[in-house]
């Protein structure tokens, strides 16, 4: 159903890219040079805010207009795409793209394409060979960090859960397959047991952390993917009254620094999002020029925990 509603929305593009040919683009951020558009998947997380940051210095300091939207949540395909739509309509001379759905947007960025537009993909990538490169984490091997650091915390043994933000995108499935086959591979006494999606909703995440904490009396440990769903792990594991589950997450914000400094979570993998956001405008200013860019933009990612969390290097990449 949310497919069929999400094609719909693409078929309308065309249109409202035709209405709006005659008109000339504008954004924000500064400069009178080239104007980008980027589409983020969300703007409830801390995480995208500190992407937006990034590009916006970036964009100010290389003369460059930056525009940055996303949807109430990253369940809202739909209105990513609307946003994609009305974007490419104020005539962008590149698009930065996180993309929630690769297979809904496959049409809008074929329309991109047509229009001599370069696709930037960001955060996670986009299932098709139209952006012209991905700005994002080694999600993989970040994952595999995140897994690493849990059997470690579980000497090796124990039922393991995975809360995980979709499985629609790319971020969303290489965090959960890089968890699962860094256990597989190394952590043989380790049960993993099915991942459950909560969308990156903090409330859907606890709900889902109850539900598997009830069903799983031995449960030993929960790795979340992204900000959101960490945030809703840890709530859902403090509501359940279970003691002794270790959790491991991914990103950063307020409320997963405050749970590993006070004991609560026993560490996180963060991503350098201001670095992201820098690169994405970077990347994009050069596809403009016409400059043959590499496959991937690899951004840095580090485990931290109560040991190393003022650690500068590490401080650096952590957002409130």
């Amino acid at each position: 159903m949310r497919m069929r509603k999400a094609l719909a929305v693409v078929a309308g593009a065309a249109m409202a890219l035709t209405l709006a040919a005659c008109g000339s683009g504008n954004g924000s951020g500064g400069g009178d040079g080239p104007f980008i558009a980027i589409v983020s998947k969300g703007f409830q997380h801390q995480f995208w805010q500190a992407v937006k940051k990034g590009a916006e210095e970036e964009a100010a300091a290389r003369g460059a207009r930056v525009t940055f939207v996303g949807p109430p949540t990253e369940q809202d395909v739909e209105d990513q795409l609307n946003m994609l739509t009305n974007e490419m309509a104020k005539q962008p001379q590149a698009i930065g793209f996180a993309a929630l759905d690769s297979r809904a947007a496959a049409p809008l960025l074929q329309q991109a394409k047509g229009q001599n537009i370069p696709v930037v993909a960001f955060d996670s990538g986009v299932d098709s060979d139209i952006p012209v490169t991905t700005v994002a984490t080694d999600n993989k091997a970040a994952a595999a960090e995140a897994a690493k650091h849990m059997a470690e915390k579980l000497g090796g043994k124990g039922k393991v859960a995975m809360v995980v933000h979709d499985q629609t995108s790319k971020s969303g499935t290489d965090r959960r397959d890089g968890f699962r086959e860094w256990m597989r591979q190394n952590a043989p006494g380790i049960t993993v047991l099915d991942p459950q999606y909560g969308g990156g909703d903090q409330l859907e995440s606890a709900n889902i952390t109850k539900s598997i904490i009830s069903a799983n009396p031995d449960l030993a440990g929960v790795y979340a993917s992204n900000e959101g769903s960490a945030i809703g792990v840890i709530k859902g594991v403090q509501e359940s009254g279970k003691q002794g589950i270790t959790t491991v997450g991914f990103d950063s914000g307020k409320a997963q620094i405050d749970a590993i400094n006070n004991g609560t979570m026993a560490g996180a993998v963060t991503q350098d999002p201001i670095d992201m956001g820098r690169q994405l405008v970077d990347a994009a200013i050069k596809a403009i020029d016409g400059e043959q860019l590499p496959k991937t933009i690899d951004t840095n990612f580090y485990w931290y925990d109560k040991t190393n969390i003022d650690d500068p290097k590490i401080k650096a990449t952590l957002y409130q």
